[in-house]
């Protein structure tokens, strides 16, 4: 794998200083808004540039890698790359108490989300740490994972009885709760499944989908934010971050807050409108040509009904999964920052 990822370094290698401290980074899905807005811009030319010539950044993708999703942060863990991002449930196998970070239903808005994550940041510090040998820089959001539909549905309760890519383990659970089957497809497979029906829905976030064409093969979007805000977490290999000097640590910690972490957090509000209004031509479109998806509005018994299979079941499942003092190190933080407490 080592050699491999300097093989596809190579291209990118360039004239360096002879003391310049090289990191070897691995982004999340190239194709997202994400990666292309602000981590390639900060890996690639703000971190850099900061630091004088003193950090030099090699850039790619876990999709550009041929990476298993689940593979990412244990790879990190070994030393494989410096630096990855990527989303935090994609290692909820190895780690479930990580489920605990990105709760469905419970942040509505950009500000309750990282409201809940920032509450969160500790526990998570610790997870990456004690898990995958690695230091925790940032938390960003994705947009709310929504739901695309290739069916006809009205409301919340039409999704029982059909298939739904779930876009993580407790969206899974809550689905299954709903009287769906949570089904588990890859990102990239979505649109055939849903083109030939192996799903009949989806959730992404928004803009996800909208990038990644899933309006051509769904027909209905559903806005409720069942699968979270699909936080993507970037981690840096221990035994790497522990070789830095101070100067260098701290330069990259206050760096990666204003010119990642900060800016995309502050366009995620936005981002949710502006991408529904592509989706579904409700609106001005920001990205491109807007589609026609049929937009399904979410009643206030829908979400009711959802945050308390949430609270009642989902929660609880996941407390007794992850073991441990878990539960009582959420109910402290974030469980007091939304309002909630698993029992």
């Amino acid at each position: 794998m080592k050699k491999s990822f300097a093989f596809l370094m190579a291209s990118t290698v360039c004239a360096t200083p002879v003391f310049a401290e090289t990191l070897s980074v691995v982004g999340s899905w190239s194709s997202l808004p994400l990666h292309n807005q602000y981590e390639a811009p900060f890996w690639s030319e703000t971190l850099p540039a900061a630091s004088g010539g003193d950090l030099t950044v090699e850039l790619t993708t876990h999709n550009q890698m041929s990476l298993g999703l689940g593979d990412i942060y244990p790879l990190l863990g070994q030393g494989v790359y410096d630096v990855a991002m990527t989303v935090a449930d994609y290692a909820v196998a190895d780690a479930p108490e990580l489920e605990g970070l990105d709760v469905p239903l419970i942040a509505l808005t950009a500000d309750e989300a990282r409201a809940m994550v920032d509450a969160a940041r500790p526990m998570v510090t610790d997870i990456y740490h004690d898990r995958f040998n690695s230091h925790v820089l940032a938390i960003a959001p994705y947009p709310p994972q929504v739901v695309f539909c290739n069916h006809e549905i009205s409301n919340l309760a039409d999704l029982e009885g059909l298939k739904v890519r779930a876009s993580g383990r407790m969206t899974a659970k809550l689905l299954e709760a709903l009287g769906a089957e949570g089904v588990n497809v890859s990102f990239a497979e979505v649109p055939g499944a849903l083109q030939n029906g192996v799903v009949d829905c989806a959730v992404t976030g928004a803009g996800s989908g909208y990038s990644a064409g899933w309006w051509e093969v769904s027909t209905h979007l559903l806005p409720i934010p069942l699968g979270g805000w699909d936080s993507v977490v970037t981690a840096i290999n221990l035994d790497k971050w522990n070789s830095l000097s101070d100067a260098q640590k701290a330069l990259i910690e206050s760096e990666i807050k204003s010119g990642f972490e900060d800016p995309a957090w502050a366009s995620a509000q936005d981002a949710l409108v502006n991408d529904i209004a592509c989706l579904t031509g409700n609106g001005d479109c920001p990205s491109g040509d807007a589609r026609s998806m049929t937009l399904v509005e979410v009643s206030d018994a829908d979400f009711e009904r959802a945050r308390d299979i949430l609270t009642s079941e989902v929660l609880p499942e996941w407390a007794e999964r992850a073991g441990g003092d878990w539960a009582a190190r959420w109910n402290d933080s974030v469980g007091k920052v939304v309002g909630v407490t698993i029992n």
